[in-house]
């Protein structure tokens, strides 16, 4: 059986996660949560030990993002998933666009056109491995972007779409990207994650840097009476986020590990560092399969290719699903594509707190098994 291959050890990455979410963890965040265990884990989320780690959060992603004059970072229980939902109650307020160019921007758009108080939300589609472009449109007064499509490995830059009314807010889906790809936040008016993937953290949580415009929005909404369930009101969240609190109990671990990975990335340089962590990864990766006979990165257009998670064709040669299986085998975890894309592929996370010597021993091992199987 293929899958008993056996990569010597001096070729294995030190550390062989590389999935998409959850994603690594790194060891010393772990050390450091254990270490502070006694005295926070188990202990109540409306008292200093936590709301300071909670005000931690929101200061550090303010100083990585620079955070504009007047936004603030708002969190709450839940991941992106629910935030979609959450938006359409409290952020679209009649109509939105979807740039849709894979599953995740896919959803956002499915969650509007479900919503029966909203007015039907306007797709704008283009074929998995590229993306579109907004479209100024009348009588639309939210705009939805993805900064990175997980699915595909697409990213796209973000930019306030020109002509559109100075009263539309530019929502930007930044799961896999805040934190490991560069943004100037005064180009959006919502730019919301969740933590466990650039920031190195486990799930539970969704997390928002909000402009004056979009709290504005949020709090004349929540004023109407359009009813709204309580864990989906962003009037709550933001309530509770200006107190360093959750409406209702937070993961304490997520929150404390990715205030580990944010104090890592800031002590070393913010933002910039982070991302060049990850161009330094895609750079390998990419340069990898470029020169390769059996592999080629899905993305065609080079400017779109993600710097934290990059997809990688092969040639119908090779059984990519046999082949992740024999990475697994050795220790090398969660490089399976996107399920529903369905393409001979790997899919390999390259977040900031994944090694690009790891990504480069990745390759290796890619090799070696490719001889064999």
């Amino acid at each position: 059986m293929s899958d008993t291959i056996n990569i010597p050890n001096n070729l294995l990455p030190a550390d062989g996660r590389f999935g998409c979410g959850p994603s690594k963890v790194r060891p010393e965040a772990v050390e450091a949560l254990n270490a502070a265990a006694s005295e926070y884990l188990g202990t109540s989320h409306r008292q200093a030990t936590v709301l300071f780690e909670v005000g931690a959060l929101r200061n550090n992603l303010a100083e990585l993002f620079s955070l504009p004059d007047g936004y603030e970072v708002l969190l709450s229980n839940g991941g992106a998933s629910l935030f979609w939902d959450a938006a359409t109650f409290g952020l679209i307020e009649h109509r939105s666009q979807h740039l849709c160019f894979g599953e995740f921007s896919s959803k956002f758009f499915s969650a509007a056109a479900a919503a029966p108080h909203l007015g039907e939300p306007m797709k704008v589609e283009a074929a998995v491995g590229g993306h579109p472009l907004p479209v100024a449109t009348e009588g639309i007064d939210t705009y939805a972007l993805t900064h990175n499509e997980t699915s595909t490995g697409v990213m796209m830059p973000i930019r306030r779409p020109a002509g559109i009314d100075e009263d539309s807010l530019v929502v930007v889906d930044a799961t896999s990207a805040a934190g490991g790809l560069r943004v100037d936040l005064n180009e959006t008016d919502v730019y919301y994650f969740a933590p466990q993937k650039c920031l190195a953290s486990d799930g539970g949580l969704w997390i928002a840097a909000m402009s004056p415009k979009a709290i504005e929005r949020i709090q004349r909404l929540a004023a109407t009476d359009r009813w709204t369930p309580a864990s989906l009101d962003l009037g709550i969240a933001l309530e509770s986020s200006r107190k360093d609190q959750t409406n209702n109990t937070p993961a304490l671990a997520t929150v404390f590990l990715a205030n580990q990975q944010l104090r890592w990335v800031l002590e070393r340089g913010g933002l910039e560092f982070a991302a060049g962590r990850s161009d330094a990864s895609a750079e390998i990766m990419y340069g990898w399969a470029d020169a390769h006979e059996l592999a080629t990165p899905f993305v065609s257009e080079v400017a779109m290719r993600s710097t934290v998670v990059a997809t990688i064709d092969f040639a119908e040669s090779v059984d990519a699903k046999r082949l992740a299986a024999v990475l697994r085998h050795n220790g090398i975890l969660d490089v399976e594509p996107y399920r529903k894309l369905g393409r001979n592929q790997l899919r390999v996370a390259m977040f900031p707190a994944i090694d690009p010597e790891d990504i480069a021993a990745l390759t290796v091992c890619i090799d070696y098994v490719l001889e064999r199987l």
